[in-house]
């Protein structure tokens, strides 16, 4: 198979609000505008993001629910820069604090307004212990 394009749909009852949320923290511009279903896209990269209303009649009524148990990664190049943007200034919530990982990642996690958590990113080089599970080098060599 062969895709042509992937994206995450978020299931909510704050159709207009996510989407709101979306354009004003990390740049998405509306692609598609209904009051059931609104497209967004990131201009600079292509990446999309859908918000459905989790009742809408296209849905399967036993799974008509908001989302739960989901992480969206947004990678940035400066993380300390929009951490202080989103955290510091628009104090957006915060649920885990700014810190570097050992597997290669500079991060903090916030939320949208249905809870899905929001993981902010940089990549950092990973420790020695990680550097053998990366299939690619996704990180800059400072050497």
């Amino acid at each position: 198979m062969r895709l042509s394009s992937f994206y995450p749909v978020l299931m909510t009852k704050k159709v207009k609000e996510t989407s709101a949320f979306y354009q004003q923290y990390f740049g998405l511009s509306i692609v598609f505008d209904a009051d059931w279903y609104m497209s967004l896209k990131q201009e600079e990269t292509g990446d999309e993001l859908a918000i459905l209303q989790a009742t809408h009649e296209t849905v399967p009524s036993s799974f008509g629910k908001s989302v739960q148990g989901l992480i969206l990664n947004f990678e940035v190049e400066n993380v300390d820069e929009v951490y202080q943007q989103l955290i510091k200034e628009k104090q957006l919530p915060l649920h885990l604090d700014l810190r570097d990982e050992a597997f290669g990642q500079r991060h903090f996690i916030t939320s949208d307004p249905n809870g899905v958590l929001i993981d902010v990113i940089t990549v950092i080089p990973p420790d020695e212990s990680f550097q053998d599970q990366y299939k690619e080098e996704v990180w800059k060599d400072e050497s």
